[in-house]
């Protein structure tokens, strides 16, 4: 995990001060940015070879020897892009930024090419009915749909190979055969696939109680309806990080009120704020649990992972909230199913 966070400078910040960050954070850059985290420009130990040639002073501002137009990416941007740019470009370093041009992470070339085997077990829910994408699941079971011809279940299998992982555990129940059939053993991609059979409903944590064997490493769970492009990593380190027992990933989500609302006390008027816009964090439907976490799992009924987290934090056990500032889709609706295709075309491919 590259700790980009202390490379953070603002521009007044001297040309010698840049370079202690440079030397301390070995990640060999400093991120230039303002008050609002908006990246302004970065800083390499080669910007300030340079400005020494041209006799400039190293107490001067860094902003006077910054490259102000760094090449940057979006968050969404697969890894495989990422690598194409950098490889393209000769760069060491590519900030990604958000919407709002903030920075949220830096990627390396280092971390890029070398691929990691994580030994971290996945399993996918994937045993739903689909009820609110019928007719297209009355004969095809919801993580088979075919998003621009290629089926859910394999889109999202396939991105969390892309971070190494190997071991996965997909959960059925509903058309099982035709998943189980689909993927096989995982030996098409060069993973090994096992199936938790559910012979009723037990919900996305319920089916927990069906793995062979303890894990021995913290466990990731994902629904298998959700398209996304959340750095695995990252919110495996994060989970570390917080030494956390159960980490929930969480979407901002915003929603306007078409009203005016008004405040009162008692018969006095307050205030009137028109149509306001509220933000809220909900449930992303992506989890990591730590391997103790599953003899808390109750067998044979249905339990999911809400309750499971309620459950957590009555007993005061530390849990924490990844945000997902990366794509997200939940596939929940016929309007969801067909902007996935519109999506899978930008952001997958």
């Amino acid at each position: 995990m590259n700790k980009w966070q202390e490379t953070l400078i603002k521009p007044e910040t001297s040309i010698v001060e840049a370079l202690k960050v440079i030397d301390t954070a070995a990640l060999q850059v400093a991120l230039v940015v303002n008050e609002q985290q908006q990246l302004l420009g970065i800083v390499t130990d080669g910007d300030i070879r340079r400005g020494l040639l041209k006799h400039i002073d190293l107490n001067e501002p860094v902003k006077n020897i910054m490259n102000k137009k760094p090449t940057v990416i979006i968050a969404n941007e697969p890894r495989q892009q990422r690598l194409a740019i950098m490889k393209h470009k000769k760069l060491f370093h590519l900030p990604i930024i958000d919407d709002q041009g903030k920075i949220i992470d830096l990627e390396t070339i280092d971390d890029l090419i070398k691929t990691p085997v994580l030994n971290n077990w996945v399993v996918l829910m994937a045993g739903g009915l689909g009820t609110r994408l019928r007719p297209l699941t009355n004969e095809c079971p919801k993580p088979l749909l075919k998003i621009s011809e290629k089926p859910l279940l394999e889109i999202i299998l396939e991105n969390f190979i892309e971070y190494g992982f190997k071991n996965f555990f997909i959960s059925v129940n509903y058309k099982s055969h035709m998943i189980k059939e689909h993927f096989g053993n995982g030996s098409k991609w060069g993973i090994n696939i096992e199936y938790l059979e559910e012979q009723k409903a037990l919900g996305t944590a319920g089916a927990l109680s069906l793995l062979p064997k303890s894990p021995t490493e913290p466990l990731l769970i994902m629904n298998g309806d959700i398209m996304t492009r959340i750095n695995f990593q990252h919110l495996l380190d994060f989970h570390v990080k917080h030494k956390a027992k159960a980490t929930l990933c969480v979407r901002k989500y915003q929603h306007q009120i078409p009203y005016g609302v008004v405040k009162t006390e008692q018969q006095k008027l307050i205030t009137i704020e028109e149509k306001p816009i509220k933000n809220y964090f909900i449930n992303a439907g992506v989890y990591i649990i730590n391997p103790e976490i599953i003899d808390d799992i109750p067998t044979k009924i249905k339990f999911d992972m809400p309750n499971l987290f309620k459950q957590l934090i009555e007993k005061r056990q530390t849990t924490a909230a990844f945000p997902v500032h990366e794509y997200w889709l939940d596939i929940g609706r016929m309007d969801d199913f067909e902007r996935a295709h519109e999506d899978y075309r930008e952001v997958f491919l």
